[in-house]
């Protein structure tokens, strides 16, 4: 086993138990808020892990440069569903004005 290959092995894993991890704790709990922060998880760190990866065992390619977008669009559009999903949830709960811009 070569070192690249342990690398992939590692961020493969690492990137699966992250988002299992989160998938399954969203299971147990109730509120949505709280299963937001489990997704913005998964989306910053479980993708990024499983998407170097994959860019590690193939190797640069045009499929490579695919992988590397949509994690990257992946990553930075995660967080933002995130808080508008938040946000419209926390208006629904009463807990945030309807015309509040915050």
């Amino acid at each position: 086993m070569t070192v690249l290959h342990a690398l992939t092995l590692a961020c493969y894993g690492a990137g699966v138990l992250v988002t299992g991890f989160s998938a399954v704790a969203a299971l147990l709990l109730r509120d949505a808020l709280d299963r937001l922060h489990l997704l913005t998880l998964a989306t910053t760190l479980g993708v990024p892990l499983v998407g170097l990866g994959l860019v590690l065992k193939n190797g640069f390619s045009m499929t490579t440069a695919m992988v590397v977008f949509i994690c990257v669009l992946l990553t930075l559009s995660g967080p933002v569903l995130t808080a508008a999903t938040g946000k419209v949830a926390a208006q629904r709960h009463g807990l945030v004005d309807q015309e509040s811009p915050q």
